[in-house]
């Protein structure tokens, strides 16, 4: 390869992926000016700012920014948005109410289609949204709410109930339990009159 197309290709690359690490999270991508180049963006998130996560956030532990590496992408003619998610937010544990670690490194890959037609040029297995049911904001660009879909990823990552493996439930006891006594079995006395009868 030429230096010159070695230099065209670092121009692109450039133009595409911010220099330094951004921890400003993008909320929109627009399709109108990204789908057919590409588009890519990667930063550290902080957990607190996606508001439906942050209602289950552990208030009792320090939360680590969250690694976010987002990619645009056309193959076969689909429009695909492919992030990688690296990094943990901790949760309270329902049975002893302490704080537990949810680990979300995970790779996603999600294909963005135009209508339902181009079901079949996807895989089976792989996971797939309309674009019309997922872009709900009337503006004259179509704008991909990216940092909406990621934190539905992130919310389905995370358990409804999370609980430590290992915890007992915390339970006060006040006073004492008393002990049952045994009753008497009602079919004892049966059981005596049937050998005189």
């Amino acid at each position: 390869m030429s230096s010159t197309q070695n230099n065209k290709s670092s121009a692109l690359q450039a133009e595409k992926v911010p220099a330094s690490m951004s921890t400003s999270m993008l909320e929109h991508i627009s399709l109108n000016k990204w789908e057919d180049s590409g588009f890519e963006w990667a930063g550290e998130v902080i957990p607190n700012s996606f508001e439906r996560l942050a209602t289950i956030l552990a208030t009792e532990h320090a939360q680590s920014n969250i690694l976010l590496k987002a990619n645009l992408y056309r193959r076969n003619d689909v429009l695909h948005l492919a992030f990688t998610l690296t990094g943990e937010v901790w949760l309270t544990c329902q049975r002893c109410l302490q704080p537990i670690v949810i680990d979300l490194t995970d790779d996603y890959d999600i294909a963005l289609l135009d209508n339902e037609s181009q079901i079949r040029l996807v895989n089976e297995e792989q996971d797939y949204l309309l674009l019309d049911e997922i872009i709900t904001e009337q503006s004259p660009e179509r704008l991909l709410p990216l940092k909406k879909l990621v934190e539905d990823e992130i919310l389905l990552k995370t358990p409804m109930a999370p609980k430590h493996d290992d915890c007992e439930m915390t339970v006060e006891q006040f006073g004492e339990i008393p002990e049952e006594e045994e009753s008497e079995n009602p079919f004892a006395a049966l059981a005596s009159l049937k050998g005189k009868l």
